[in-house]
Parts: C-alpha cells; sequence; structure tokens
C-alpha cells in the first residue's frame, strides 16, 4: 500500500522530479540579469578640473563675468547672489525669481556656456561649515527649480 521505498517489486513506479528545466530557467534568468545589470543608470556626476599648465600657472586667473556665486551669511542665514541681496534661506522665492530671470535674459541673448551650445546656468553656493545642511539644500532645490546646472558647492571657513 502507499509508496515503499525499498524498490519497484510491486511493479509501481518511483517518482522522480525532472530538475533539467529548472536549471534552464535559472540560466536564461542568470545571463538576463548579468546582462541588465551594467545597464543600469547612474544619475551622479561629478567633475573634477584638470591639472594647470606650467605656463598658465605663472598668470593668474581672469574671473568670468558670467558666474554666479550664491553666498549664504554666517549667523543670518541672509543670501546674495554675488553682492545683491535675495533675502533668507527661509524663503527663497526671491532668489528664485532672479534666477529664472538672469537665465531667461542669457537665453534670449544667446549667452552660451565655452564650447557648447547650452546656455550659460552654472552657479556656485558658497556657505560656511557650521550652517545647518537643510539650509543649504533649501537654496540648492531653489537653485534647481530655477534651472540652475551644473551647481557647484563652495566651503567657506575649511580652517575651523
Amino acid at each position: 500500500m502507499g509508496m515503499s521505498g525499498g524498490g519497484s517489486s510491486s511493479g509501481e513506479a518511483t517518482p522522480n522530479i525532472n530538475v533539467t528545466p529548472l536549471i534552464d530557467v535559472l540560466l536564461v534568468l542568470l545571463i538576463i540579469f548579468m546582462v541588465i545589470s551594467p545597464l543600469k543608470p547612474s544619475r551622479f556626476e561629478a567633475k573634477v578640473p584638470a591639472e594647470p599648465k606650467p605656463e598658465d600657472q605663472n598668470t593668474p586667473p581672469k574671473p568670468n563675468p558670467l558666474t554666479l556665486v550664491v553666498s549664504i551669511e554666517k549667523g543670518t542665514g541672509a543670501l546674495k547672489l554675488n553682492t545683491e541681496d535675495m533675502g533668507n534661506v527661509t524663503d527663497t522665492t526671491a532668489l528664485q525669481t532672479k534666477l529664472e530671470t538672469v537665465f531667461k535674459d542669457r537665453a534670449d541673448q544667446g549667452v552660451f556656456r565655452e564650447g557648447s551650445n547650452e546656455v550659460e546656468k552654472t552657479i556656485f553656493i558658497k556657505a560656511p561649515r557650521s550652517l545647518r545642511y537643510g539650509d543649504i539644500v533649501k537654496v540648492i532645490d531653489a537653485a534647481k527649480v530655477a534651472g540652475a546646472q551644473p551647481i557647484g558647492l563652495q566651503v567657506d571657513d575649511l580652517t575651523d
């Protein structure tokens, strides 16, 4: 009665699992994942400046007149776009609207990034090290909404 583990003396067939199709499916899945994994997109890109040429080290660099620097005051959290007051880190709408108008004016006048046909929208955020991370993120978000790209970070008072 039932299945006996001793053999097939009664003439009944013993059940065997055929694992060959399971191994085939496993190998196909393995190949698919190996092909897909290098294609996974990565969105973080860091650009490192090149080493200066020996002839460029003797002459001081000329400042770019198109450079936009957003400074955050240490104690008050006041924002400045180059030298113009732009409110506070708690309310970044003034900064955002000013950046939008600057970028729109540059697009209308055809001010392009050097060596490309993209509008110059580079911005640097200069903040002291002692400032809260959330305040800096608010300024970065306002710059991104305005269309700034790329955004560089500059840390003040590195001697702390």
